[in-house]
């Protein structure tokens, strides 16, 4: 027990730890880029464990590995400047250089997220799930055909398949029309003709639709397809836009209460299953974090002040009335916005503890 909860620590600190750095490091090239001075570059927050002055930025590691943060010269408008260090202060870098620098953080886990796609399909090949079928509904259309689990469907209509998911068109595609089927079944081709019926079903999302189904599920077989590294750029932004558009569905849908907001998840989440992943492979621990970087830079984007996102919109509404916002008016928007975050944090720390208690 103790083993595990060591290695559920160890596996989290190693993710949140590359993934703040990713973050912040988006942050600190394109302020070094646009000749912003860094004072410090910080992986966590709270009291400094450890820290290096190298020129003219303190490197540091702090106690809280909840996130990070690059302190540039001249954030804040009524920050005292030197004469010499003006042209390096981020307040007096035009609106866009400094809507590319707080851009770049996020811009920058989405971008790893793609590199993690890319070396993976490089490395490991596609995993995908097979046409290989598992239980059978009883007295279902391919039941009846003959169908058995175990069998390998490799052709829908004389269209070959080699993911559950494309066979899983393929047939919904029919609207109803029989489909022949050719399966693999003891080294032996197999043809069968089955007639799809509308069955109720649940999307992902738990929503009830209707949909043409033959009654077969799948047999949970993950096989890999080798990817040629010319394809594994596509495949990896493929990937990357897949993750991120079921994000931002999810994220609508919570809204909308279609999923609830107890599904949330905060760091005792992200520790559980990273520990987990850890434990099955390197594989499932590197698309793990793919997936994270990908809600981590979309959580960032959020319009709520002290988030990137918040500083995006304040630079915006900057450039349209073409003067920055006060700042007493910055001030009390920061406030709400971190009133808004510790919520946010506390409702997911309540969730996570509910689920480990309700296990239990």
């Amino acid at each position: 027990m103790i083993t595990t909860g060591f290695e559920y620590f160890i596996s989290t600190i190693v993710v949140l730890g590359i993934l703040i750095f990713v973050h912040e490091l988006g942050h600190f090239i394109i302020a070094k880029l646009k000749r912003v001075k860094v004072i410090k570059f910080s992986l966590g927050f709270g009291p400094k464990i450890i820290g290096k002055r190298i020129g003219e930025t303190e490197y540091v590691i702090s106690a809280v590995p909840l996130g990070g943060y690059v302190k540039l010269l001249g954030e804040q408008q009524d920050e005292e400047i030197k004469d010499e260090d003006i042209d390096r202060a981020f307040v007096k870098k035009s609106v866009p250089a400094r809507m590319a620098i707080i851009a770049a953080g996020p811009l920058s886990n989405l971008f790893f997220a793609f590199l993690i796609y890319v070396f993976v399909f490089v490395g490991y090949g596609e995993p995908i799930l097979s046409t290989r079928v598992g239980d059978l509904t009883p007295n279902g259309p391919a039941k009846i055909a003959g169908i058995k689990k175990g069998d390998l469907i490799i052709a829908i209509d004389g269209k070959k398949v080699s993911k559950w998911e494309e066979m899983s068109k393929l047939i919904r595609q029919a609207n109803g029309r029989t489909v022949v089927i050719q399966l693999k079944r003891d080294h032996k081709i197999l043809t069968f003709k089955v007639k799809p019926q509308m069955r109720e079903v649940k999307n992902i999302f738990g929503e009830k639709i209707k949909r043409y189904l033959i009654g077969i599920t799948s047999s949970n077989e993950i096989v890999t397809k080798p990817v040629p590294p010319h394809l594994a750029i596509v495949k990896g932004a493929e990937a990357t836009w897949q993750v991120l558009k079921l994000t931002i569905l999810s994220i609508i849908k919570i809204f909308e209460g279609v999923i609830s907001a107890k599904t949330i998840g905060g760091p005792i989440q992200i520790a559980k299953m990273a520990g987990e992943t850890a434990q099955r492979s390197l594989l499932d621990l590197a698309i793990l974090m793919a997936i994270i970087s990908i809600n981590l830079a979309l959580l960032n984007l959020f319009p709520i002040p002290i988030l990137d996102g918040g500083h995006l919109l304040f630079l915006l509404i900057e450039a349209v009335k073409g003067r920055p916002i006060s700042t007493k008016k910055l001030e009390f928007a920061q406030y709400i916005g971190l009133m808004i975050l510790i919520s946010l944090m506390a409702f997911a720390f309540h969730n996570d503890i509910s689920r480990l208690v309700s296990r239990k």
